[in-house]
């Protein structure tokens, strides 16, 4: 975890600055967030500006070392690494019975849950996902308060989306397997700046590679990059590795199985383990045995001789399985400078009520490549 402290070096900046200023004094910070090193950089950032933070974990992503070290540096930590959904539900209610003044929310799990049982001494919060904020704009008018999209941001879609995701989901999945892209067949499902990010990765890894897309305009983006962008029974069923990035529950389901090749590989890159179902490959009548050949790798065999290999049981495959890594600390360094500043915007009352489940302001855009620039050029001896 100090490696990947020292590898913020954004955050770090930011940190000395709320020593000095102290935005969070006297409030609680609570968050469900993927708990690695990168994002126990953030915490330690929030806590120097005053905050009391509550924090747990999203479901199969939380590095039981990190847990330790957040808590031995004062970070409550409530839960531990668990993929019970159940389990999860009761860690993510007692984040909430602290009451926290500011919610760090991480595909929407606490703000959905605050519509249910509301109290008024929430000022607001951030969402960092794509799949929150879609979880969330049906509820802005329960929310009623500043909510602040960090995924909408230009930095986070290009630093963090299409460069960290792609680089993480494609280091993962030679990391898992051990197997090599060299023209290897695979399909993307999903064409938005993670998808580009993880297409653009594999390609450069010298696989071929196709796409999936339902929104016609990603579509010829995707065309235009250079992919191909076939029909979906035809990118299913000539793939040796699909991965999907939608946000979107079932994309691939048992219906799949006869459409998919033997030995095809499935792993999912989006926030939420439903867009792989799982549990429906399992059940299948053609399914007779399930083994895990290798850890994070499970292998279904069906009842022809195929055989179907699903990493990290359809969860986020760059934070789940062994060493899961996640994406580099230079993008995280950007992304979660962006939600310190955010919420520090809305501890200072400087987002209005009315900004609910909406793109980050552009001011605080500006500020954040301001200063990560004026960084990288003094490090390097440039002027700012």
């Amino acid at each position: 975890m100090n490696w990947i402290i020292q590898s913020c070096r954004l955050l770090a900046e930011t940190a000395r600055g709320f020593r000095r200023t102290r935005p969070f004094d006297g409030l609680t910070i609570g968050t469900a967030i993927h708990l690695e090193p990168k994002t126990a950089a953030l915490l330690l950032t929030l806590m120097e500006g005053g905050a009391r933070v509550v924090a747990t974990g999203n479901l199969m992503t939380t590095q039981p070392e990190t847990v330790a070290a957040l808590r031995s540096r004062g970070v409550k930590v409530v839960g531990e690494l668990t993929g019970d959904p159940e389990t999860h539900e009761s860690y993510l209610r007692e984040v909430l019975d602290h009451g926290p003044d500011l919610i760090l929310d991480n595909g929407g799990d606490l703000f959905a849950r605050f519509v249910k049982a509301p109290y008024d001494s929430l000022l607001g919060g951030t969402e960092e996902t794509t799949s929150g904020r879609e979880r969330l704009l049906p509820l802005r008018d329960r929310i009623n308060r500043p909510l602040l999209v960090i995924n909408d941001s230009p930095i986070k879609q290009m630093a963090e989306n299409e460069h960290a995701v792609g680089q993480s989901v494609l280091e993962s999945f030679m990391r898992i397997t051990n197997r090599a892209t060299n023209g290897r067949r695979v399909t993307v499902i999903g064409y938005g700046a993670c998808g580009r990010g993880v297409a653009g990765n594999f390609a450069r890894a010298h696989a071929r590679v196709s796409v999936l897309e339902s929104d016609p305009v990603r579509r010829l983006n995707a065309l235009f990059d250079g992919f191909a962008v076939p029909e979906r029974d035809r990118a299913i069923s000539s793939a040796d590795v699909i991965v999907t990035v939608t946000g979107s529950p079932g994309v691939i389901s048992a219906d799949d199985i006869p459409l998919l090749t033997d030995g095809v590989i499935l792993a999912n890159a989006g926030h939420l383990p439903w867009e792989i179902d799982v549990a429906g490959l399992l059940k299948h009548p053609d399914v007779v045995s399930c083994t895990e050949p290798t850890e994070g790798v499970k292998s279904l065999a069906l009842n022809d001789g195929k055989h179907i290999n699903v990493l990290t049981d359809g969860h986020i495959v760059n934070l789940s399985g062994p060493r899961p890594l996640g994406n580099s600390a230079e993008s995280m360094d950007l992304g979660f400078t962006l939600q310190a500043r955010c919420l520090e915007s809305i501890a200072r009352g400087h987002v209005s009520l009315g900004d609910c489940v909406v793109p980050v302001p552009r001011d605080i855009d500006a500020q954040v490549a301001r200063d990560y620039i004026a960084l990288v050029n003094r490090q390097a001896g440039l002027p700012g």
